[in-house]
């Protein structure tokens, strides 16, 4: 698995894939939170707080973590690999996790240069240091294990078809709606009245730890959609 891991590394890093991933996420953030004007900017907000960039993340990161995990099977099909990949002496499982923490290690450096926002929203306070640590941690948390959602959900798709788009396409699907949908169509009254459908989206599970409350529901639901879609794409290996 650690062979694996280090392949996919080296691969983001051997071309412009890894960079790209981390300046496009940073570049995004840094025009929506500092230059443009409206709702994440974080100097028109007059409040030391970085909701606004806990709101926009999970937005952007529903297409740059497809963009990362298109490539992790489709491209081992397109070429012909996958046959001899799966022959190597170790379990199917493992290749794929291989596959997955190369991908989630990515978007984790990708998120680190982001604690410099603490520290400025921090300093910027009208006493320093007048910023909800909890919250912020908690933030931070939720993104982690909303990446790691992601990235299954993706290293998945690229299971399901060689075409690199279309395995793009197809994780940007299913991970928009388990962060969106479950919460849309619980705004229709007639589902709205059953059982609380918001809850099974992964909205209202970032938010709940966004507050800085790191409830085990929301660690368990957030583990269970990273451990489902990872067997599904064991099984998918194992298919093929």
């Amino acid at each position: 698995m650690l062979a694996i891991l280090k392949k996919e590394i080296n691969t983001f890093f051997a071309s412009p894939i890894g960079y790209l991933v981390i300046g496009v996420f940073l570049v995004l953030n840094g025009l929506f939170l500092w230059v443009f004007k409206g709702e994440f900017n974080l100097l028109d907000s007059g409040i030391a707080s970085l909701s606004g960039f806990f709101l926009l993340s999970p937005w952007i990161l529903i297409f740059l973590v497809p963009a990362v995990t298109m490539r992790s099977f489709s491209d081992e099909k397109k070429q012909g690999t996958l046959e001899l990949l799966v022959t190597k002496p170790i379990s199917h499982f493992q290749i794929v996790l291989g596959k997955f923490f190369g991908a989630f290690l990515l978007i984790i450096l990708t998120l680190v240069p982001t604690l410099l926002y603490v520290y400025t929203v921090s300093q910027l306070g009208n006493s320093e240091g007048n910023l909800d640590l909890g919250s912020t941690v908690g933030s931070y948390f939720g993104l982690l294990f909303l990446v790691s959602a992601y990235t299954a959900i993706g290293i998945f798709a690229s299971t399901l078809s060689d075409n690199q788009i279309v395995a793009f396409i197809i994780a940007v699907f299913i991970c928009f709606f388990l962060f969106f949908g479950f919460e849309g169509l619980s705004n229709y009254a007639l589902l709205g009245d059953l059982v609380h459908l918001e809850n099974l989206g992964m909205s209202a599970h970032y938010n709940s730890m966004s507050r800085g409350v790191i409830d085990t529901r929301d660690l368990i639901y957030f583990l269970s959609i990273t451990i489902t879609f990872l067997l599904f794409t064991k099984l998918r290996i194992q298919k093929q």
